[in-house]
């Protein structure tokens, strides 16, 4: 297992990050996963095992059941992992029972650590965008649950590029504990992020953690352009991230033939290109089996050739639009030879 450095941080967490939203399986839940406890210390366990100190989760997963099953898998180990979770959803009837203000805040963390049964949390996220709440008052929330040492870093995920500079602009300008990384879904059929958040991450230093990047299982190689897909799989029932079916077909023959020249699964394939994105920090896999994350934890094992990442590239690309055709029109004043960023 490799590690990398989280955003500016001296944090290294591993290129494969656990998701535990297969845990549980309480009210919608139940449509991801319902793992048991048993089953979930064993997956825990093989993680561990495999050199994986990353572990992401969120309060609202199972309605709290997927913490509270993944601090009693930690146990003892809880001190080998970065563990990471979120705010924001909702997690009871009443009306601050949701959202990003400093009343939902302070108490969602008091009860993930319960949760978790840990003291500390070593990044918390906020797991999206609250229209309501003042960024100033979420950020100054979170800067005191750092100074507390009840956090230690903060993350945000789903946000769009300019809610994510404008935290950043004032964290910096009250001189507040900025967001150093942003959990967003990123595939090789949905490189929408690429258009604004990349260059933003890159230029901010910011790390990236990549959820559901096999496309909620359409990448997974065992879905085909007619029917449902396999009994019990995620999209057969819940079909989520909105994906261009077509389009991601056409990848998935691409890289079946990558996959069985190398007699791997078309997940890895999908999994190995992500790996091979300088902007990608880790990649969070989640299973509902030991063979199924066995072979996700291969994926960094896969190395794909300069040929192959630019076959993958081309038929993934995404089509130009305003103003990036005409950034690319412009910099040929600066690199006429076409060299440059």
């Amino acid at each position: 297992m490799k590690y990398r450095q989280l955003g500016r941080t001296g944090l290294l967490v591993s290129e494969l990050c656990f998701g535990t939203m297969t845990f549980a399986g309480k009210g919608f839940w139940t449509v991801i996963g319902q793992l048991p406890q048993r089953a979930a210390d064993d997956l825990i366990a093989r993680v561990l095992d495999a050199g994986v100190n990353f572990i992401d989760t969120a309060n609202i997963y199972s309605e709290g059941e997927s913490e509270k099953m993944l601090g009693k898998a930690l146990g003892k180990r809880r001190r080998d992992v970065v563990l990471a979770t979120k705010v924001f959803g909702r997690m009871g009837p009443g009306p601050n029972d949701t959202g990003l203000s400093r009343a939902h805040i302070m108490k969602a963390v008091e009860d993930s650590l319960r949760r978790l049964n840990t003291d500390y949390i070593d990044l918390y996220q906020i797991h999206g965008f609250d229209a309501i709440t003042p960024l100033e008052e979420t950020l100054r929330a979170l800067d005191d649950l750092v100074r507390s040492g009840k956090v230690r870093y903060i993350g945000c995920s789903n946000l769009a590029a300019w809610q994510l500079m404008k935290s950043l602009w004032i964290s910096d300008r009250y001189e507040l504990h900025r967001f150093e990384s942003l959990q967003a879904y990123y595939t090789i059929a949905g490189r929408d992020l690429e258009r604004e958040i990349v260059p933003l991450l890159r230029d901010q230093d910011l790390g990236l953690m990549v959820w559901s990047p096999l496309a909620g299982g359409l990448l997974s190689g065992k879905f085909h352009r007619e029917g449902k897909g396999p009994e019990g799989a995620r999209r057969a029932d819940f079909d989520f991230p909105p994906v261009d079916r077509e389009r991601a077909f056409k990848l998935v023959d691409l890289m079946r033939e990558m996959a069985d020249e190398r007699n791997v699964s078309v997940a890895r394939i999908a999994l190995s290109w992500l790996l091979h994105q300088p902007v990608v920090t880790s990649v969070i896999i989640g299973a509902k089996s030991p063979e199924q994350l066995d072979d996700n934890l291969a994926a960094p094992e896969v190395r794909l050739s300069a040929d192959e990442l630019a076959g993958l590239k081309e038929a993934s690309e995404l089509p130009e639009e305003y103003p990036g055709w005409m950034f690319k029109r412009q910099a040929r004043y600066r690199f006429p030879e076409g060299e440059g960023k």
